[in-house]
């Protein structure tokens, strides 16, 4: 990533959640044009109509729980607009975009990757400068 940037989750944006804290060797589902994985102690989020996993640790140390089932995400990202089509490793599988989509990682080194279409993205985030 070369010309990633620090955004913000905008204020009204949350997700309904629930950890997969049952007894499970988890799932496999395709989304983002590759098989994901979900094991225990992750969590299933629906995201205004999107749904996906997001790895346990991930979650713990991004969002915070307004009330039941509901959570914000509280740090920040970085970010990129791709400049051609590829794909990304994520925690889960990888996930596939096109030139436009948002590279998006939740650590400044651009470790803990994954993407978002631009339309998506540009209605979630903001720039946090």
């Amino acid at each position: 990533m070369g010309n990633r940037r620090r955004y913000r989750k905008k204020a009204d944006q949350f997700v309904v959640a629930v950890q997969l804290d049952l007894d499970t060797d988890g799932f496999i589902y395709r989304k983002w044009g590759a098989d994901q994985r979900c094991q225990q102690g992750d969590w299933v989020v629906d995201n205004d109509g999107d749904h996906y996993t997001v790895d346990g640790e991930v979650f713990a140390r991004t969002y915070r729980k307004i009330s039941p089932g509901t959570y914000v995400k509280t740090t920040p990202i970085w970010a990129e607009v791709a400049s051609k089509s590829g794909q990304v490793p994520t925690k889960e599988g990888a996930s596939h975009y096109q030139a436009g989509d948002y590279l998006v990682s939740n650590n400044e080194d651009g470790t803990d990757a994954y993407c978002i279409s631009a339309a998506k993205f540009e209605s979630m985030y903001e720039l946090d400068e």
